[in-house]
């Protein structure tokens, strides 16, 4: 079994493994590349997360920075937005899905430490020798959701299409779908009903109108 593959089944791995630093490099160096370019740079832009990414959909668009813990182990659907400083730690797989937006400053991170202090520091791994260890699990961020600024998704997390988390949130537990879910540790607050329409906030909606 590749260390890749202890990652993938939630096992103890070794992050320091020259395997998994190698794929780590390249996506740090390309998250780099594209924080470094403009926004008018379209055709740059998507080269480098054709290169970064597992895959990426149709019509999306990331302001930057960004940062991709490992890249290829993140799969993004169509009409995916992120407002600046998205950072996606995925050591294990991030899936999210189609017409979905971040605000600014979301993070999602899969990887997590024992608790016990010495643990953290050094185990045994499956060949008897001495390193720092930890373990991953993945997170699914389902279809038109809504991440608010500064939300941080852990790792295990799923939310269910539909949902908005609200700004500041730390979701820590599956999240069902077409819910408003807030608060850290982030619970759902409601569900998101027909009451939620622009049309009954006429004060907010002025001269513009719901698509019918």
């Amino acid at each position: 079994m590749t260390e890749e593959e202890r990652v993938f089944r939630g096992l103890l791995f070794s992050p320091g493994h020259p395997e998994l630093k190698k794929i780590k490099r390249r996506a740090h160096n390309l998250s780099q590349q594209y924080s470094s370019t403009f926004e008018e740079q379209t055709e740059e832009r998507e080269a480098i997360l054709q290169q970064l990414l597992a895959r990426k959909g149709e019509h999306c668009f990331m302001q930057g920075p960004i940062f991709f813990h490992y890249g290829v182990h993140t799969e993004i659907g169509d009409h995916f937005f992120a407002n600046y400083n998205l950072t996606v730690q995925d050591d294990a797989k991030v899936t999210i899905g189609n017409h979905t937006m971040f605000g600014p400053n979301v993070t999602i991170v899969t990887p997590s430490h024992p608790f016990i202090a010495a643990e953290r520091q050094q185990m045994i791994d499956q060949h008897g020798n001495i390193k720092s260890l930890c373990y991953a699990k993945p997170v699914t961020i389902g279809n038109n959701v809504w991440l608010s600024a500064n939300v941080t998704v852990c790792g295990g997390v799923t939310i269910g299409d539909g949902c908005v988390i609200g700004a500041g949130s730390v979701v820590t537990r599956d999240i069902p779908e077409n819910s408003f879910a807030a608060g850290v540790p982030c619970k759902v607050i409601r569900s998101i009903t027909d009451a939620d329409s622009m049309r009954y906030k006429p004060e907010i909606l002025g001269d513009c109108h719901i698509l019918e």
